[in-house]
């Protein structure tokens, strides 16, 4: 594992629920003492938390955080406490149903992650919500690009497959769909992209680049736009270096929206356990500063030292 959180040793859930339970029941919260315990323990150190806490004070730890902490401050510590699955189908859920249907959030979760954490994620949508994510992505989203989420929300992409001698034939269906952009052409791109299994795709990329001289990124942005053109993008990038497309979207969150809060919380607590190392690493190699320079830049106050201490490291980088 290549992520910045990691098991506590000497683990003690008992003793972390009576110091949760003391800094969230005193005359004002103990926000430090949350930060200290929640951002250094894993998911499943959390979640035994939890249960103590709930032994303990007869009271669930998501609803006393939510009660004794605000703004994005309580999206973290509340964010960090549900297991994986169950974070992406709240964020999914809020994407979809919430005042404006937030786009980019359903590219970067559906594009980039792998057949069983979409089905674990389906049903913890289903689970939470009592509704089908399908049906809430065919329903709140439209043409190309909902059927391309659609696609990709069914979870079926190949895994571990490789054919070199269809590799040329997928790479010429996707240079003809780059040139004519017709509905049909579109649904062939969107299929190979969104079912060919990633060894095979790094084929097809190759191909692509033999038979038409331009890197499928550039073709796809050539002739595509909107959404559905920058869900294509992220497929392809995620194919090519999770961490580095993830480096990539921080820094637009950080930059180009005057620090999006959302994405950037959402993006630090999904990956903390995975690859969040290699993100921070691709980031400072990619922007020239740290990405704990960054939010250390533009966060302020317990928010910003939550972030901090998910992100952990590159102080000496500040």
């Amino acid at each position: 594992t290549q992520g910045t959180i990691l098991p506590a040793p000497n683990f003690n859930p008992v003793m972390d629920a009576q110091l949760l339970g003391g800094a969230l029941q005193g005359i004002s919260c103990e926000k430090d003492v949350l930060i200290e315990i929640l951002t250094q323990r894993c998911n499943s150190q959390r979640l035994m938390i939890a249960e103590a806490y709930r032994d303990m004070y007869g009271r669930d730890l998501i609803t006393d955080l939510k009660e004794n902490l605000s703004h994005h401050f309580k999206e973290v510590m509340v964010g960090l406490m549900y297991p994986p699955a169950s974070y992406d189908a709240h964020e999914l859920w809020h994407a979809l149903k919430g005042i404006d249907t937030e786009e980019k959030c359903l590219i970067d979760i559906l594009a980039s992650r792998s057949n069983m954490e979409i089905f674990q994620m389906k049903e913890a949508y289903l689970m939470q919500y009592n509704t089908d994510l399908q049906q809430d992505i065919d329903s709140e989203t439209s043409g190309h690009f909902r059927d391309t989420l659609m696609n990709l929300a069914q979870g079926t992409r190949m895994e571990g497959y490789a054919d070199p001698s269809t590799a040329a034939q997928d790479a010429m269906i996707l240079w003809e769909a780059c040139q004519q952009k017709t509905g049909e052409h579109k649904n062939m791109l969107q299929m190979i992209l969104c079912n060919r299994s990633h060894q095979q795709l790094w084929m097809v990329f190759q191909e692509f680049q033999n038979i038409s001289g331009q890197d499928i990124v550039d073709a796809i942005n050539e002739c595509y736009d909107g959404y559905f053109q920058e869900l294509l993008v992220a497929i392809v990038l995620c194919i090519r270096d999770k961490p580095s497309y993830f480096a990539y979207r921080l820094h637009n969150a950080i930059h180009d929206f005057g620090f999006h809060n959302k994405t950037v919380i959402r993006i630090l607590i999904a990956r903390s356990e995975i690859d969040l190392m290699n993100i921070r690493q691709q980031y400072k190699e990619r922007y020239g500063k740290s990405l704990f320079h960054d939010i250390k830049h533009f966060a302020s106050g317990h928010y910003e030292s939550a972030l901090l201490a998910i992100c952990a490291g590159d102080t000496e980088d500040y």
